[in-house]
């Protein structure tokens, strides 16, 4: 099962695997999370009801209970950086073996971390075996030194451990912790796009979630701390309307390009102290929303600017997460980017596809589809599930706080 503990809302899918590699999505369910705040957990006891809530509602659907999960973690406290290891074949043949290319990855996760933060993932990008460069596979290929090249993905200790322990006092087992655009990008990116270069934005309700992907493989990360929720603050405090109120006019009548929306279109505002609603025109809405969805997308642009990967995005940029429904949204970001964008929708899964087609459960059906290929993964290397990042010390903690809390 995949849950995406999100800022604006906690959503578990459940899937169980299908023919050629995909999933069935069995079990869906949802609930508003009120105990974060961009991507991090501030309130246990409110995030553990809702992910109670959300859990219950898709097990319901799917006709059976689930132990255990495969949790999305994002937030500003999340950073991602590109490593190098490089080690000298073993064994007499010169052969790459698996071994050989664990020791390299090893190698190349001997980063300098401070106490406080812990690896989430370690993700190859491409081997050079001697002076051959861009292997994707080195195991069997004859040479002396194996290099590789990977994307490491840290986070702070306790704002992942908060996470875990909300889902633990949930009654579930965590199977791993995913980077969230990772997940997003397991059930929103065709394989095509991913080897030409292409930008994943994942817009929730706290944070904006980016990734950069190039010949198969994700190169930049970044989480900024804007979302939708920033673009309901601005209309509440633009339209003096209550916050929930102007929650409702995003999702009803918002659009992030002002060009697209008609000067006779108008809209009723309501007005906080019990005044009587206004009627005012729907392009005022848009002249708020318009500024901040720019926003966003101008300081992405700035990050892949800094990371010098501009003009890398060949497949252009695919916008998912809540805030992608909005009108006028891709059409906005073509603009910032000069790239091709389109909104990323689950497709490729079956099972109750019609359901969960929305950039709503985009993290949530990654996360499933995360899980599916680890579990294959494992059985077809004949052990144990390997999750990346440091999981003895995780399951360690893990269970020093089941103890202090039983205790």
């Amino acid at each position: 099962m995949g849950l995406d503990v999100g800022t604006t809302k906690i959503c578990a899918v459940i899937a169980e695997p299908a023919g050629a590699g995909g999933v069935d999505v069995i079990g869906v369910g949802a609930a508003p999370s009120r105990g974060l705040r961009k991507g991090v957990v501030v309130n246990i006891d409110a995030t553990v009801e809702a992910i109670k809530q959300a859990v219950a509602e898709a097990e319901q659907m799917a006709g059976f209970e689930v132990s255990g999960v495969y949790a999305g973690v994002a937030g500003g406290h999340i950073r991602g950086v590109n490593s190098r290891g490089v080690v000298a074949v073993a064994g007499k043949e010169r052969e790459v073996s698996p071994i050989d290319v664990e020791r390299a990855v090893e190698a190349a996760r001997a980063i300098n971390l401070p106490q406080d933060r812990e690896i989430i993932h370690v993700l190859p990008q491409t081997f050079v075996v001697d002076d051959q460069d861009g292997i994707r596979e080195p195991v069997g290929m004859s040479g002396v030194r194996l290099e590789v090249e990977v994307h490491i993905v840290t986070g702070a200790i306790t704002s992942i451990q908060n996470v875990v322990r909300s889902v633990n006092r949930a009654g579930l087992a965590v199977h791993d912790i995913v980077l969230e655009p990772l997940a997003s990008a397991e059930a929103v990116l065709y394989p095509d796009e991913k080897e030409l270069g292409v930008v994943l934005i994942d817009i929730g309700g706290g944070t904006t979630d980016v990734a950069f992907f190039r010949d198969g493989a994700i190169w930049h990360t970044a989480i900024l701390p804007l979302g939708g929720d920033h673009v309901t603050n601005d209309i509440a405090v633009g339209l003096l309307t209550p916050a929930a109120d102007a929650e409702d006019l995003k999702r009803r009548y918002g659009c992030a390009l002002t060009a697209l929306v008609s000067t006779e279109e108008t809209i009723d505002v309501p007005s906080v102290g019990g005044r009587r609603p206004r009627r005012l025109s729907r392009q005022i809405l848009s002249e708020i929303v318009q500024p901040r969805v720019e926003e966003i997308f101008t300081l992405v642009a700035r990050e892949f600017g800094k990371a010098g990967f501009q003009d890398a995005a060949t497949a252009g940029v695919v916008v998912t997460g809540g805030t992608a429904i909005m009108e006028g949204v891709p059409e906005l970001a073509e603009a910032v980017f000069d790239l091709p964008v389109r909104r990323g929708l689950p497709e490729t899964v079956g099972g109750l596809a019609d359901v969960v087609k929305s950039p709503i459960y985009a993290t949530g059906v990654g996360l499933a589809l995360y899980g599916a290929r680890a579990r294959q993964d494992s059985v077809d290397s004949g052990g144990p599930i390997a999750f990346e990042g440091n999981a003895l010390s995780r399951l360690a903690r893990r269970l020093a706080g089941w103890f202090g809390e039983i205790f």
